[in-house]
């Protein structure tokens, strides 16, 4: 018998069984961390329901729509990263597919509270950066503003948000379902108090002149004299 086999395989067993329920510890206390964070988030963006943060990849699919992104594109993007993540080559590109899904609504998230773009290299930080992004849009002073500059792929294609949730506010700038432009034509009115600005190469009167007086109207012509009815009377001898 190989004791020496058998002794570096029970080690390896019990390094293990120590490290699995360290694993999972680690796991558990980062979801229930990005969920709470995804929880404020929602509430700053109006989403009714606490409880749509705390089940999984459903708040992620919340969290596409709060970033213009359809939320069917981050659950195929999800779905096909967890079955098909083993497979070789394949599975390395749908996880990239699943980063990507992430940082375009994660980029659209941030704008809308007032983060730009370079905030997402936080998730560069192996385990926590993620969190730390989270934790920053969660707990930052920004208010909620989806009235910023459409997405790029607002307009067409299938990543285009069209889908309407009850308890989930439709975004302005995704031009979802629940949002329509102003009509052709049309013109807001002025604010109170307003005064528009004056026409080209019009010079205001010095101060203290008096305006001209107005032009008088031009008297009305003379009525012509109304006909007689009858025919002339015949001349006196």
């Amino acid at each position: 018998m190989d004791y020496d086999y058998d002794g570096g395989a029970g080690a390896a067993l019990a390094f293990l069984l120590i490290l699995l329920p360290l694993v999972l510890i680690f796991v558990l206390a980062g979801y229930i961390i990005g969920s709470f964070f995804l929880m404020k988030i929602f509430e700053k963006a109006g989403v009714q329901g606490k409880w749509r943060a705390w089940v999984p990849v459903y708040n992620w699919m919340v969290f596409a729509k709060l970033g213009d992104l359809s939320p069917w594109v981050m659950l195929g993007a999800f779905v096909a990263s967890a079955i098909l993540g083993q497979v070789p080559v394949l599975g390395w590109l749908l996880s990239l597919a699943s980063l990507a899904a992430l940082v375009l609504a994660g980029w659209r998230v941030g704008l809308k509270l007032d983060k730009e773009w370079y905030y997402l290299l936080l998730w560069l930080i192996p385990g926590v950066g993620g969190l730390i992004w989270l934790g920053i849009l969660a707990f930052g002073q920004a208010r909620w503003n989806p009235a910023i500059a459409p997405a790029p792929w607002a307009g067409n294609g299938f990543l285009a948000d069209r889908t309407t949730w009850d308890g989930v506010p439709a975004q302005v700038s995704s031009g979802s379902a629940g949002y329509a432009g102003p009509p052709a034509g049309y013109t807001p009115p002025p604010a109170p108090g307003y005064t528009p600005p004056p026409a080209p190469g019009y010079a205001p009167p010095p101060a203290g002149s008096t305006p001209p007086p107005a032009s008088p109207e031009p008297p009305a012509a003379p009525e012509p004299p109304a006909s007689p009815d009858g025919p002339p009377a015949p001349p006196r001898p």
